[in-house]
């Protein structure tokens, strides 16, 4: 029963009920005790009536709802705080990932990243002994939130928080396979401006290709999340970035330092249009390391031209091409050091250039298939016979989908990476996935 009737039900029974208690007494009073009576009454049904108006005027008046969306809740999320045109957005997706892995020239570590991804700069070289291995994990499921509000007067402000499990293991694989939440991002915007971790601005995710791995041209790929302070206008965006270095010594022991006075500087910008996108970046940093003896420092820089060309009604062919001085560790997670410290603890940064193609083929709405190249290479000092000079890979995956949002995926991968000395060694994997997004 809906509350108007509900409210009318009560009117009348609370009139009877006066009515039957007080008759007897109306038959004795005089006309001054019987008129207070009669108004006593009315006015209890004024006040009936006034709540079923009112009952009635707050289920027709509409819910300020943003344009295009649907809010998750009909209240505010913080009330007397939030803004009245806000909506919430929940997403992400579980994943799960078996992997069988050979290595050519050694062993890659129990427990290490390398074996739940490819990490080019991990493949074993040198080795004598090949060696095969199975894993699989759902570490890479994750969860999203965004929050976006408008306000009367137009401004735009929001947040988004993202994580995976890709964090460090509580529990063994023998019994529980723990593992820790890691952060992928975390920021709030306000119009054109942003603060807070997310892609770093020297990339342009959308430029990535589809990949059962969990990146895929790993090699030839700017890949890097961090904090910033971003400014948009157009098709511009510039940034403030956190700084960090590595350096690798004569015995190809790399260190990680965040030691510089200056923050990384990015800027890019993107031209859009049916025919897909161009994104062109650059980037200024400076390499500072600290030794006992003193400390020595030094800039650089590098520029990266990313995008998609639509190919057909169905088929694209996306690409990243990244050169440049002291920008290693932007490439590959990390492939290369930044510079190198000799004897004396100066530095020497690095040149290099990296980059990837893709081409993917939709076959039909269930079935599609993306064929890969990715390599990069450093110019290192002879001295150096241990540090990474360059890594490539193939890729040839295909995904089948045979619900929305329900993504089944094989790729086969091909690794090789070769050091100064000109010492080198070969990974290969089989890889299956299966992912609903959510």
């Amino acid at each position: 029963m809906t509350a108007a009737p509900m409210l009318r039900l009560r009117k009348t029974a609370l009139t009877a009920l006066i009515v039957g208690l007080l008759g007897p007494q109306f038959a004795l009073a005089d006309d001054a005790h019987e008129r207070a009576l009669e108004a006593r009454v009315a006015e209890l049904e004024k006040i009936v009536n006034q709540l079923v108006e009112q009952n009635k005027a707050q289920a027709a008046a509409p819910r300020p709802v943003a344009k295009g969306s649907k809010p998750i809740q009909e209240t505010t999320l913080a009330p007397g705080s939030a803004y009245d045109n806000t909506t919430v957005k929940v997403g992400g997706f579980i994943m799960t990932d078996l992997l069988a892995t050979r290595t050519d020239s050694g062993n890659l570590a129990d427990g290490a990243v390398s074996r739940d991804l490819y990490q080019p700069g991990a493949i074993p070289v040198g080795g004598k002994a090949s060696s095969t291995f199975y894993d699989a994990h759902a570490k890479f499921s994750r969860f999203n939130v965004g929050i976006d509000s408008k306000t009367d007067k137009g401004d735009k402000i929001g947040a988004f928080f993202e994580f995976d499990f890709e964090g460090n293991a509580l529990g063994s694989q023998v019994t529980t396979n723990l593992q820790g939440t890691t952060l992928r991002h975390a920021y709030v915007y306000w119009n054109n401006w942003l603060a807070g971790q997310t892609w770093t601005n020297f990339m342009d995710p959308n430029a990535l290709p589809e990949s059962a791995d969990f990146i895929g041209v790993t090699d030839g790929t700017v890949f890097v999340r961090q904090a910033q302070v971003r400014y948009t206008t157009g098709g511009l965006t510039l940034a403030v970035e956190n700084p960090e270095n590595t350096f690798v010594d004569k015995a190809g022991v790399v260190t990680a330092l965040g030691r510089n006075t200056m923050p990384d500087l990015t800027a890019r910008y993107t031209w859009k249009g049916d025919w897909g996108f161009l994104g062109l970046a650059g980037i200024l940093r400076q390499a500072r390391f600290e030794a006992a003896t003193g400390k020595t420092s030094d800039t650089g820089g590098g520029v990266s031209v990313m995008g998609k060309w639509n190919i057909g009604g169905h088929d694209d062919l996306r690409y990243a091409l990244t050169a440049g001085n002291l920008v290693a560790r932007y490439i590959g997670l990390g492939v290369a050091a930044d510079a190198e410290v000799d004897p004396a603890n100066q530095i020497d940064t690095r040149s290099g250039y990296a980059g990837y193609v893709a081409w993917r083929h939709v076959l039909d709405n269930n079935w599609r298939f993306n064929l890969m190249y990715a390599g990069n290479h450093f110019s290192n000092d002879s001295l150096y016979a241990l540090a990474t000079r360059s890594t490539q890979s193939w890729h040839a995956n295909v995904f089948y989908s045979p619900l929305p949002k329900l993504d089944l995926g094989v790729e086969f991968m091909h690794g090789s990476r070769e050091v100064t000395s000109g010492v080198d060694g070969d990974l290969d994997r089989l890889q299956f996935m299966a992912k609903y997004s959510f």
